[in-house]
This record gives structure tokens, sequence and C-alpha cells, in this order.
């Protein structure tokens, strides 16, 4: 990678949805004909981009997180409570993750996650380089392991449980889901390259993937009562509403940034969904569109990215 400048991976959160993010992405790699990490300097994920973001930094190839995703999303979404959705995730995020700690990562990242007591982003860093204050008792990660920073940034609660865990500088916290403070967190990722690695703007090239729109459909007793008394429509509100803010302040802090976001919208109805998707089909049909977004965007993203 060109040490002259900085590519941003900034990845969206959206639960099953994440799929699709994987199909723009299967196509990049293909095209670069390396791991994803070695072209990007930083990693930014929330939520189900965190787990992508974080198999990326670790050098998984997208083949491999396809497949992990695609037997990871049924044993996760499948079970109807909290309980039992949050107990899959940690079982599952063992598995895949172990004890690794953030010096595992081979590029920088940040997992963004919200301090449930606080209201303010938590947000798991690589590199005191990121830090924006009490470097003299940074740790990478809060010195967490990696599967239980990916957990927070996953806790949508209530559909999970909140996680609760115990960090080197700021003490025993409550957190939730990052996606409730930054479902897309190309403003954090842009303070980070800006105020802190002191990147100029110029020099920042940002490659921003959401989990695509679509017709939300619903299916059980549990998940259709939520829908009736309009508690799907108030959550893809609050994402939507923080993702285009994000986007927005972004725009117009750094309005000479060179960004490209890709997230097309579906609005036939064959492609009805939710962030709980666990139906194979569906999954591997996400993917697809994912990869027909890249065909669309492929020209943009090459010259993003100064690919030849």
């Amino acid at each position: 990678m060109d040490s002259s400048k900085l590519n941003i991976l900034v990845l969206d959160g959206g639960g099953s949805k994440g799929v699709y993010t994987l199909g723009v992405l299967k196509e990049l790699e293909l095209k670069l004909g390396e791991p994803l990490y070695e072209h990007f300097g930083l990693i930014y994920g929330t939520s189900t981009g965190s787990i992508i973001a974080a198999l990326i930094a670790l050098g998984y190839k997208i083949d491999e997180i396809e497949k992990l995703y695609l037997a990871l999303i049924p044993k996760i979404m499948m079970p109807i409570t909290k309980a039992g959705k949050s107990k899959a995730l940690s079982a599952e995020a063992k598995k895949v993750f172990g004890q690794k700690k953030f010096d595992s990562f081979k590029t920088n990242i940040g997992i963004v996650a919200l301090n449930y007591e606080t209201q303010m982003p938590l947000i798991f860093k690589t590199d005191i380089q990121q830090a924006h204050g009490m470097k003299q008792s940074f740790k990478a990660g809060f010195d967490c392991t990696i599967e239980q920073a990916v957990r927070c940034s996953c806790s949508a609660y209530p559909f999970f449980e909140k996680m609760d865990i115990d960090t080197e500088n700021h003490g025993e916290i409550e957190v939730i889901d990052g996606g409730f403070i930054a479902n897309n967190s190309t403003l954090y990722s842009m303070i980070d390259a800006y105020k802190a690695l002191s990147i100029k703007e110029s020099s920042i090239h940002l490659l921003n993937i959401g989990v695509g729109h679509y017709i939300e459909k619903t299916s059980g007793v549990f998940l259709n009562i939520l829908k009736k008394i309009g508690f799907f429509q108030f959550i893809e509100r609050v994402l939507t509403a923080n993702t285009n803010s994000n986007t927005i302040v972004s725009k117009l802090l750094f309005p000479n940034l060179d960004i490209l976001r890709i997230s097309e919208s579906y609005s036939e109805p064959k492609h009805g969904t939710n962030m709980f998707e666990y139906d194979p089909k569906k999954l591997k049909k996400m993917i697809q569109l994912g990869r027909g977004s890249y065909a669309k965007h492929e020209k943009e993203i090459l010259k993003l990215l100064q690919i030849e």
C-alpha cells in the first residue's frame, strides 16, 4: 500500500444484511488479487460491520468470511429470545476469535459500540496514535479481547442482551450496539485519520459500504407483533437517521474528502428482508446484489483507490 495516502474502509451495521457488504467486498478483493487489509490502513466497523472489519483486519479473505457468515447467521438469528441470541453470538464469536487481542490485527481498526450508562461512543482501537486523550493509560481495545469488542458492537438491545465489560482505563461499563450512535462510522474514522493521525484530507480515500435498503419483511409471531406496534420502523429510522447525519456532517467538515458510499435500494417485494434474516436463499441473494452493486460502481471504486 502506498504510504503517501491513507485508504479507509468503513462498514455499516445491519445484522444479517451484512452479507450484502460481503458481496461488494468479494468483487473488490478479486480485482485486487490480494487480501483487503493490505489496501486499507484503517478499517472501521459497526455491529455486523465490526465482525467483517475484524476478520478482514486479521487477514481473512472474503470467501472465508462469506462461508463463516452463512454458517453463523442461522445459529445466531434463529433463537427467539434475547438471551438465546446473545448466548449464540457469544459461543460463535469465541469459536471464531478465540482469545485474540488487538495486537493480532494486521492493520488499524476501530470497532464502534455505545456506552449505555453515559450515552457516549465507545470505540475499540488498535493504535495509541488513534487516541484523542488519556494516551498515558491507552490500551489497545481497552485491553479486551476481539470477541468482546465485537459482541459489544453487536449487542442490539433489546433483541440482544447488553454487554458488561471491565476495561483497563474506564472500569466496568455496560455496552450496547454501536448502531445506536454511529451505524455509519465515517465521521469517527475521519476524526481518527485527520485529527489523531494527522493525515491530510487530500491524502485520504474513504470507501463506505452499507448493507442495502429493502422492504422490511417479518416472520414469526414475536417479530410480527413488533412490526404491528411500529418497533421495526422505529429502529430502522434510528439507524437511517444516524447514518444520514454522520454522512452529512462528514461532508460538511471534510468538503474535499475523496469518499464513495455504496448502499443500493431494492424496492421489489421479492427482496424483502430484515436484520434477522436467516433464510440461506435470501442471504445468498443479498450477496449477489452486493456483487451487482460493485459492478455498477467499479470505475468509481478503482478511481477512489487509485487502482489501474
